[in-house]
């Protein structure tokens, strides 16, 4: 079996796993304590599909099962060395790479003006009031992982919590430059011809018309 893309979560399974054996109990809870749902989905039925997938191209493997009185037996899983060198390529791509992304907020920032200004206007301060809350629910977050977790497992929290402070400033810039008037929308309908954004010809047309 061909090996398969390595997910947000199968990444986080492998990275998990570098550190030593677990089952997908003891992952699941690492990874809430860790806060990692910022970067990965953390639901149980999904990572245990993703151990099964990768057990199957021999990313990990069974290291031992575990049985404590009455309660089913729990598969401990390992890394093997394939699923290391999978592991360490890929984080060294992610890390040293620029990935295309396409986020959706970019998206709507480029159709507001299809929108027009007080639709664009009252979609953006609900977004203000959401990365307000954003902000301050991760510094609690942020407050507590100082306390309790050494910072090497937290790096990409803080990128996480810094991307959301920026995108909060760059809002609230964006909405006072809207109701400032420094934005401004344009009348299609009065706009003078000469300052249309649109060429009707290029100059590559109007420099044939020239020579002939």
């Amino acid at each position: 079996m061909a090996a398969p893309k390595l997910t947000p979560m199968a990444l986080a399974v492998l990275e998990l796993l570098n550190e030593r054996p677990m089952h997908p109990y003891e992952m699941t809870q690492l990874m809430r304590d860790r806060h990692l749902e910022h970067r990965v989905a953390v639901k149980t039925g999904s990572l245990y599909h993703t151990v099964d997938r990768l057990l199957a191209v021999g990313h990990i493997e069974v290291f031992e099962t575990q049985r404590e009185g009455r309660r089913p037996e729990r598969t401990v899983y390992a890394l093997t060395e394939q699923g290391r060198d999978a592991f360490i390529d890929r984080a060294r791509t992610m890390l040293s790479t620029i990935a295309t992304e396409y986020p959706e907020y970019v998206s709507g920032l480029g159709v507001m003006d299809d929108l027009g200004r007080e639709d664009s206007l009252e979609q953006l301060e609900k977004r203000l009031l959401q990365l307000e809350a954003k902000a301050a629910a991760q510094e609690v977050v942020t407050r507590k992982l100082t306390a309790e977790v050494p910072p090497i497992y937290w790096v990409d929290w803080r990128y996480t919590a810094a991307q959301v402070r920026f995108e909060l400033e760059w809002t609230r810039e964006l909405v006072h430059d809207i109701k400032s008037g420094r934005l401004q929308w344009i009348d299609y309908d009065t706009q003078d011809p000469a300052l249309s954004l649109v060429p009707t010809e290029s100059t590559e047309d109007r420099s044939d018309d020239r020579a002939s």
